[in-house]
């Protein structure tokens, strides 16, 4: 099939990242003006949750992009959805999704695109687990979590089999989440319940969803690990599995 020029908008959202925003939007805007980026259009998105450290406001002037601030902090859901508004508005046909702290490479973006700029999937899901992906300083208990626990659940529920149902690094057709079915805009999905709850959706409403290879290495806990909570975050990623799976909600 003829592989088409996409509109892509590229997206990060930010609490607080300071250094590692500014590392994550250089490596973008590297990538945007380099040779993988195959003559397609990109837009960078920055949707700062409510952070006091100021770095979104400073780091626009000199480094260039879209800025949309939430007043406080909503939630990785919450922005991610501004995002999908973002790219609707302005008539992108693809959405990246990257992380603001540094732990994604974007020069990996081009595996997460063609395959929908090809017309072969709907969305792409990046795994560090699949063969030729990778990831480094995660503990041990995050490596079990993220790489047997939510996927076989989720793969059980979604009756999909990923590899890494948990990874915000990914991309998404714009077109399809003008799809009412996907009810986007629930507020319990503010946190991090989107990321699980669209991958699901589109899988279980018959998109066509692949994976495919990337790495994901976190950085140094001296800069701000995570910001998931154990208890509470992960609740959020697994409760769209268990509302959505046992139909209490759509």
């Amino acid at each position: 099939m003829t592989e088409t020029i996409p509109r892509v908008l590229i997206m990060t959202s930010a609490l607080d990242e300071g250094i590692k925003l500014e590392r994550t939007i250089e490596g973008v805007r590297e990538f945007v003006r380099g040779p993988g980026s195959r003559g397609a259009t990109f837009e960078i998105l920055v949707v700062d949750d409510g952070s006091s450290d100021g770095w979104p406001q400073s780091l626009v002037a000199c480094l260039g992009f879209a800025l949309i601030r939430n007043p406080v902090n909503r939630g990785a859901g919450y922005s991610v959805r501004v995002a999908i508004d973002y790219a609707q508005e302005r008539g992108h046909d693809i959405l990246v999704t990257i992380a603001g702290n540094n732990k994604d490479d974007a020069r990996e973006i081009p595996r997460l695109i063609e395959p929908i700029a090809r017309g072969e999937a709907d969305l792409v899901q990046g795994s560090r687990y699949l063969s030729g992906g990778g990831f480094g300083n995660m503990p041990l208990y995050r490596q079990l979590a993220t790489r047997f626990v939510h996927p076989i659940l989720f793969s059980l529920v979604a009756r999909q089999w990923m590899t890494d149902s948990t990874n915000g690094f990914r991309a998404v057709s714009v077109r399809i989440l003008r799809d009412e079915r996907f009810r986007l805009h629930q507020s319990w999905l503010d946190r991090y319940e989107l990321e699980p709850y669209l991958l699901f959706r589109a899988i279980r409403l018959g998109y066509r969803v692949r994976e495919v290879p990337v790495t994901k290495v976190y950085p140094a806990r001296a800069l701000g690990y995570t910001k998931m909570r154990p208890v509470t975050g992960w609740w959020s990623i697994l409760r769209p599995l268990v509302i959505v799976g046992l139909g209490i909600r759509r």
